[in-house]
């Protein structure tokens, strides 16, 4: 012990620090885990959810959980030694029930932040040759603890336990979440794969992401034709001249608002008064012309008799020469006051 050798009374001190050390980094880990745990909870709240970092966080999760387990395990091993120096002390080779403890130590001195387990490692090379520290270095025949080789281990953890770890995250947090791409049978196993990007919003930086429009098909339904109006007789208005014609073929458009209403061939006679005076000289033509009966009334030049209208302002006179009877034709008299009103009707 005094020149560099085994000292149970250095060594003591040192397992006795180990504990300690062990016991604060897991009170460290646990803290900074709590909040690694809330953050991946906020990634996957998002929307859209940021899935695949919250995945890298949870492998880093992963990995500080494994490493605070290993913590555990090398601490209980640390105090088993600590109450076993003596033992250690005065046998010649190392005792088969603590072998593996000791090896495991030896193992994980250069894998932890515990910088006392290097002088631990020291003093059992010293006590125990360097051929017993290479192998417990090396972990030949696997003489180390398994659940700590494994635990503080360089290889990735599967894509199954990072799922599982996201889901129990989320719903401890009460984050309604499903992983968007579910996992396959051959990939359960595997470690996580790389990323690539379907979880990263566009344009992250400046916020402007084109809004995906969807056209929607053209109908296929066919369009209602309407059909023409049938054309009209031309011995219909043969004896009213071009502006009797040009009425027939308006007679089923409609007209401008604030025009007179639309007037058809057959009722090419009606007049529509606009004012009280001009009802009243009506009234008058009305009374020279005369009243025929519906019934009774004949066809005068190929233009049907027309029936009386029960609208006040709708005054509809005899056909022109009525009254002389059925084959004489009106005079040019007549036949002038009908253009008049035709052209004042269009006007």
């Amino acid at each position: 012990g005094l020149f560099g050798g085994f000292s149970d009374t250095k060594i003591k001190p040192m397992l006795k620090m180990a504990v300690s050390r062990f016991n604060m980094a897991s009170n460290k880990k646990s803290a900074i885990m709590k909040q690694q745990m809330r953050e991946i909870s906020k990634l996957l709240a998002e929307k859209p959810p940021k899935e695949e970092k919250a995945r890298i966080r949870a492998e880093a999760l992963i990995r500080d959980d494994n490493t605070l387990e290993a913590y555990e395990i090398l601490q209980l091993t640390c105090e088993l030694l600590f109450e076993r120096i003596k033992l250690v002390s005065t046998s010649k080779t190392c005792p088969e029930d603590l072998k593996s403890s000791i090896a495991t130590i030896i193992w994980a001195s250069d894998r932890v932040d515990i910088k006392e387990l290097g002088e631990i490692r020291k003093q059992f090379r010293a006590k125990f040759g360097k051929q017993f520290d290479k192998e417990a270095f090396e972990n030949n025949n696997s003489v180390c603890n398994e659940r700590v080789v494994a635990k503080l281990s360089v290889q990735p953890p599967s894509a199954f336990l990072v799922q599982q770890y996201l889901i129990k995250i989320a719903d401890q947090n009460n984050v309604r979440w499903k992983p968007k791409q579910p996992l396959k049978a051959d990939e359960l196993a595997e470690p996580m794969a790389a990323p690539v990007g379907y979880s990263v919003q566009i344009a992250p930086g400046s916020g402007l992401v084109p809004i995906a429009t969807e056209v929607s098909p053209p109908s296929s339904a066919p369009m209602t034709m309407i059909p023409p109006p049938a054309p009209l007789a031309s011995d219909t208005v043969s004896e009213l001249g071009s502006v009797g014609a040009g009425s027939a073929a308006a007679g089923t458009a409609t007209m401008d608002a604030g025009s007179m209403p639309p007037v058809s061939s057959v009722a090419a006679t009606a007049m529509v008064h606009e004012d009280d005076d001009d009802s009243e000289e009506e009234d008058e033509k009305k009374n020279s012309y005369g009243e025929i009966p519906f019934a009774t009334a004949q066809v005068v030049g190929g233009i049907p008799p027309v029936a009386p209208s029960d609208d006040p302002d709708i005054y509809i006179p005899p056909a022109p020469g009525a009254q002389r009877g059925g084959d004489s034709k009106p005079s040019a008299d007549e036949f002038e006051d009908l253009q008049s009103r035709f052209n004042n009707l269009k006007r």
